[in-house]
């Protein structure tokens, strides 16, 4: 429920307007609590007669200066090109460099640009070490978008989950894999913190409480085979058996590949300690709760 979030939030300044550039899974989420804090948010999709497409934007495209007019907060969802560029500044910088209503520009960026820190913990002051294709181009987009001198804050996200994309979605169809590499772990978000998060951050902005980069992540890195063990519980469902890593990884893709090349902890005391924000789902298993919640099984 929205109103669970809003509770937790102040009111954005009247007439605030935010266009959001990526209307996927945390995009949507957001565009929606936004929108019951009484914000105008815009969001966009690929094609238009997608859900929640508000209006179209991809690489090519060219958007007309009344999707600007007023925006006072812009936040782009949207992955690199595999060029390295960031598409929202390659087809529309000068538009944002030339608006006169923008108080804070957001951009969505991954935690992988910290590289494999062998299960140690990383925070904002952590230097960038990016060794996997996809993060080396996002931290090259959070350079872009930081030389721009638009009031930038770069947000940086680990693994994201919530109804419709969670561990319980290939446990209850059959295809979970209990995959064990000793040591490894993921530190995760839940997308409603991820919407909680971007709103709170957004009026801390105005209140000059900026800093440049901030770490969204939940309290508690864990292994996957606990994540998909308290599933399974919850569900009241069996597991599979464990396969040792060393084993699955001959049958995976090179992308799930790459995600368990890579073990580090996610620090959030500067979002939550020094800033402020509350988590919702503070943990994988309150968390997941919520995510049990809104399946419909009968």
């Amino acid at each position: 429920m929205n109103q669970d979030i809003v509770k937790r939030l102040d009111p954005l300044p009247p007439q605030s307007k935010l266009i959001i550039f990526g209307g996927g899974f945390s995009g949507q989420r957001i565009a929606s609590v936004g929108r019951s804090l009484g914000v105008k948010v815009l969001c966009s999709r690929r094609q238009k007669d997608s859900k929640g497409a508000d209006f179209t934007f991809n690489s090519d495209t060219e958007l007309s200066n009344e999707i600007f007019e007023g925006a006072t907060h812009v936040l782009s969802c949207i992955p690199p090109l595999f060029s390295g560029e960031d598409p929202v500044l390659l087809q529309l910088k000068n538009q944002l460099l030339n608006s006169k209503t923008l108080k804070w520009v957001g951009y969505l960026s991954t935690t992988g640009v910290y590289g494999d820190t062998k299960g140690e913990w990383v925070n904002e002051n952590t230097s960038p070490n990016p060794q996997q294709k996809r993060s080396i181009r996002r931290l090259s987009c959070e350079k872009q978008w930081l030389e721009t001198k638009l009031p930038v804050q770069i947000l940086r996200l680990p693994g994201i989950y919530g109804p419709g994309r969670s561990a319980f979605d290939s446990l209850l169809n059959g295809t979970t894999k209990m995959i064990d590499k000793p040591g490894q772990v993921f530190s995760r978000i839940h997308v409603d913190d991820i919407a909680g998060s971007v709103l709170f951050l957004i009026n801390l902005y105005s209140q000059g409480k900026n800093p440049m980069v901030v770490n969204i992540a939940d309290n508690l890195p864990t292994n996957n085979l606990d994540v998909i063990a308290f599933a399974a519980k919850i569900a009241k469902t069996s597991l599979p058996s464990t396969v040792p890593f060393e084993i699955a990884k001959k049958t995976m893709s090179p992308m799930a590949l790459s995600f368990w090349q890579e073990n580090r902890k996610v620090d959030n005391k500067l979002l939550c300690n020094k800033l402020g924000y509350s988590l919702i789902y503070p943990d994988f298993k309150s968390g997941l709760k919520n995510c049990f919640s809104k399946l419909n099984i009968k």
